[in-house]
């Protein structure tokens, strides 16, 4: 009998206890939230840096040329001092290699429907634990608002004739183009496998 019991209670104290242990390890721990805000501000700043310094130095062109040859550079680097893999992606991506995957498609659209809502873009991000080919991976994304200047001369809707070229010229396959201030440009996104 006394067996019985003590079988039984350990028993329910596991089922009341797996809920809380399958939650637990679909929310992402607090340091690695911040941890992907910091890698993310990292790539965000690198990128800034380099694309305000080229359009300075020569314009709309001088930026495309950065962004197709520096970008990546940014973004391996911050991935590698991070630890975490750090890129930006788009529902209207330009480089095709930052095509979402659908988890990344998922969430930006829901970010797109809450900035509609009225939501403050500045406060948005999504971070989740989810499973993929068996194993757990932390994913974390953070809208990439569209300021007027500069970003409108390459992503705006009504661009001058020679950027429109150079943007042909380097991305055949372009679908960065049409936006407006405030619209949501894209959005940064960080993965990282779990131990």
């Amino acid at each position: 009998m006394r067996r019985t019991l003590v079988a039984t209670t350990a028993v329910l104290m596991l089922t009341i206890a797996a809920p809380a242990i399958a939650e637990e390890a679909a929310q992402p721990n607090a340091e690695r939230v911040a941890a992907a805000r910091a890698a993310i501000k990292g790539l965000g700043g690198g990128l800034k840096e380099k694309l305000v310094a080229a359009m300075q130095s020569g314009g709309p062109i001088s930026a495309l040329d950065v962004c197709k040859l520096e970008a990546p550079k940014v973004t391996d680097t911050q991935s590698k001092s991070s630890g975490m893999t750090v890129g930006r992606t788009a529902l209207k991506f330009r480089n095709p290699g930052n095509a979402p995957d659908d988890f990344e498609k998922r969430v930006m659209e829901k970010f797109v429907a809450d900035i509609k809502g009225g939501a403050d873009a500045m406060k948005l991000e999504h971070a989740e634990v989810v499973e993929k080919d068996g194993k757990k991976v932390f994913r974390y994304m953070k809208p990439i608002m569209t300021a007027g200047t500069p970003c409108l001369a390459c992503h705006g809707g009504e661009l001058k004739p020679e950027v429109s070229a150079k943007i042909k010229e380097l991305y055949p396959e372009d679908h960065a183009t049409g936006f407006a201030a405030g619209d949501m440009r894209g959005a940064f996104t960080v993965k990282q496998m779990i131990e």
